[in-house]
């Protein structure tokens, strides 16, 4: 069973997801307590490769009040823990395809912490503004459908 902390709500906004992976995340005992608060945002943090290890950027973890000395920085960069497979994999895509890593959400896994990395393309003006004429037009269905089963 998993429970999500947060989302990233521009994701799928600002992206066309492709696929999905879940990475596990290293952290420090201060970071989990906070997180445990549910004091992290995800709004404009992503993923990127380095030297063949995965790092998550942006991440906002406020520091834990009773953390005192072993607060760490709130926006430092955490590894991220991904097969050394998917790691070659989604260097290729990124190289080859011009896609990016974007955090989509952060869950519990068990005691774990878990992120969900979409690899996705960027939308154009275009393509969000399309997207959010479907949402309305879906909406004002839902809401005709309603009053007509009344």
């Amino acid at each position: 069973m998993s429970s999500i902390i947060a989302k990233n709500p521009s994701a799928k906004h600002n992206y066309t997801i492709q696929t999905t992976y879940e990475a596990g995340i290293v952290l420090t005992g201060t970071e989990i307590k906070s997180i445990r608060a549910g004091k992290v945002n995800l709004k404009d943090s992503y993923a990127s490769i380095k030297n063949g290890e995965a790092f998550i950027y942006g991440m906002h973890i406020s520091p834990y009040e009773h953390g005192n000395i072993f607060n760490k920085d709130p926006l430092r960069s955490r590894k991220l823990l991904l097969s050394k497979r998917e790691i070659n994999r989604l260097t290729g895509l990124i190289k080859q395809k011009g896609l990016t890593l974007v955090p989509m959400s952060l869950y519990f896994k068990g005691s774990f912490v878990k992120v969900e990395l979409g690899v996705g393309k960027g939308k154009k003006l275009y393509d969000k503004r399309e997207d959010l004429a479907k949402k309305d037009a879906q909406m004002k269905i839902r809401k005709v459908l309603k009053n007509l089963n009344r």
